[in-house]
């Protein structure tokens, strides 16, 4: 099949689910087209029990579609770039203490807990796996997704610090993920005596540091190019190619492409709007990344529900997926709890806002697109079950009582 009619079959796709949502079910839209794609995706097959062909066609289908390709070379940057582009820098920059923390040390120690526990919990009751493949499924479930949370959040009246704080944590934990995830897969390919602490340092200073810098240049590329014009449809373009030719330029580079998509749209969002843009040129840029966040958000959600349809079922993996999910979320706890504990006189976050921050932080397309990235020895297919199981728990159960959760605790 041709990449025009991928791209056209799965539009289409999405634009009927988002109407049905829209009209019928009046669910937060990443939520609502997610259950959509999982109920059609059910309905294809059972279909395909009277009918082999619609269910081998559908499968085909989605397997012609690199889940992990489309959202890792493609989507995320755009993701990303939106994602900052729209998040207030004077909130996030009173907040930075806190996001900063629960980020780097956030993520690096809910890595840690869920390798620990799950490789525990299958030594003891199920097939044992490696416990460096167990570090590895850690970094796979850390990152949070905050899209479809984000609006639940502002309906239910959260307060502007805590949005912020877990809309920003997130921005920078999706990039501290990646490479996090990055490193431990090079170590297991490597070989874990080949690998010094000291390799493992210069590599996360490389990928971490360097991408920050090269977003920061990026978005000193764009204001100085915007500060010289006054057209809006140019600046448009030339933000779109601040987030594709940085993005490509990046992974040539070996730096943190995410990261410096998150410093791009920051940058982008905050000075190049005062000082580069007239208020056409601002009203512009911000509805085409608007557009594009939600088209992109839209078909990734989409896509997701779909992959139900290439799992390969098996109970053991259930299991442990539905038993991850527990290990999951008290690991995000702890994660959040023993940093703000420890330094307590350096940020301002409560226990409220610690529960708010654990149940509102979802999993989501990163997670599974990172799984289905991996390759023999690695458990892939086992990985990719369990952490579908916990996206769609997140997602559906935690996405759609986020918002009960906010009135009770604030």
């Amino acid at each position: 099949m041709s990449l025009f009619a991928i791209i056209t079959i799965l539009v289409v796709i999405t634009a009927v689910f988002a109407y049905l949502n829209t009209r019928y079910l009046k669910l937060p839209e990443t939520i609502g087209m997610m259950i959509i794609a999982l109920v059609f995706s059910l309905l294809l097959i059972g279909a395909g029990v009277v009918f082999p062909v619609v269910s081998e066609f559908a499968s085909n289908f989605i397997k012609d579609i690199d889940f992990s390709e489309v959202l890792l070379d493609i989507m995320l940057s755009f993701l990303l770039f939106a994602g900052a582009l729209h998040t207030d820098s004077s909130l996030l920059k009173a907040n930075r203490n806190s996001i900063t923390l629960f980020a780097i040390a956030g993520v690096i120690l809910s890595t840690l807990l869920v390798g620990i526990l799950l490789y525990f919990f299958l030594q003891t009751f199920l097939t044992p796996i490696n416990f460096w493949y167990c570090l590895l499924f850690g970094a796979l479930v850390a990152p949070t997704d905050p899209i479809a949370v984000l609006g639940i959040l502002t309906k239910a009246g959260a307060p502007k610090d805590v949005e912020i704080k877990i809309v920003g944590e997130s921005l920078f934990n999706d990039g501290i993920g990646v490479v996090l995830f990055l490193s431990l897969l090079e170590i297991i390919t490597i070989g874990t005596n080949n690998v010094s602490l000291g390799d493992i340092g210069i590599l996360l200073l490389q990928e971490i540091g360097g991408g920050i810098l090269f977003g920061w240049i990026l978005g000193q590329i764009g204001f100085r190019l915007m500060r010289k014009i006054d057209h809006y449809q140019t600046e448009v373009l030339v933000t779109l190619g601040i987030v594709m030719g940085g993005y490509l330029l990046a992974q040539l580079l070996h730096l943190s492409g995410p990261l410096a998509m998150v410093v791009a749209g920051l940058f982008t969002g905050s000075r190049s709007k005062v000082h580069a843009m007239s208020n056409t040129t601002e009203l512009y840029v911000d509805k085409f990344w608007e557009l594009i966040d939600v088209l992109m958000n839209a078909i990734l959600f989409v896509l997701i529900g779909l992959e139900l349809l290439t799992l390969e079922f098996n109970f053991n993996y259930l299991i442990a997926g539905l038993v991850a999910i527990p290990i999951t979320l008290l690991a995000r706890y702890l994660s959040l709890f023993i940093p703000a504990v420890i330094f307590k006189k350096y940020i301002n976050t409560d226990k409220k806002t610690i529960r708010l921050m654990t149940w509102g932080g979802l999993k989501g397309g990163l997670s599974i697109a990172m799984a289905l990235s991996l390759s023999a020895p690695l458990p892939k297919t086992q990985f990719v079950f369990m952490i579908y199981v916990i996206v769609v728990f997140s997602i559906i159960i935690q996405g759609l009582s986020v918002g009960k959760l906010v009135k009770k605790l604030f």
